[in-house]
Order: structure tokens, then sequence, then C-alpha cells
């Protein structure tokens, strides 16, 4: 889950998809007025990678997600969630078995 630290009330958004990263990511800095040579800049990055990587967040490290994060105003927190049984759509608590983690 990803969290904007830029207000107290700010929302926690879910995360289940490198796509939804890149689209976190990639409207922070937007929202933060920061073009995608900044963020580079901040990153030892080129712009073209930066690009590259709103669109492809699963090829980040870590070390790149959380500089990304703190740069564009965001802090990275993770938290069990109810899962889903693949079945009956129902939530299930978690531990359960009957999950699998989505696709990246």
């Amino acid at each position: 889950m990803a969290t904007s630290s830029s207000s107290p009330t700010s929302a926690v958004q879910p995360l289940l998809t490198a796509t939804q990263l890149g689209q976190l990511l990639r409207a922070a800095r937007k929202q933060r007025g920061l073009t995608q040579a900044e963020v580079g800049a901040r990153l030892g990055l080129s712009q073209n990678r930066v690009s590259h990587l709103e669109g492809h967040a699963d090829e980040l490290s870590v070390k790149q997600l959380l500089t990304w994060c703190a740069v564009v105003g965001l802090e990275l927190s993770l938290a069990q969630r109810l899962a889903t049984a693949p079945e009956t759509g129902e939530a299930q608590a978690p531990g359960s078995t009957a999950t699998t983690p989505p696709e990246w």
C-alpha cells in the first residue's frame, strides 16, 4: 500500500499490480509538479528510464522504489489484506491458503 505524506488525511491506496504502482508513481510525480527528468536526476536515472519504469514498475528495485517514493512525497507501507476465495469471491481471513498472488 502507498500513502501520500503531503496531507495528514491522505487515503491509503491498496496496490495489487505493478501497473497500479506505475500509475501511482506517475500521478504523484505530476501532483508535485516534477518532470520525469527531475525525478530521474534525483534517482540517478535518465528521463527515458523514468518513463520506462512508470510503465514497467515491476522492473524497479526496492531501493529505487523507496527513493522514488521519497522524491514524490509518498510513504510505502505494507499490511496484511483480506484475501478473496477464488471459487466464491468471498473475503477470507489472512493466512488462508486459498489465494494466489496477483499476476505482475
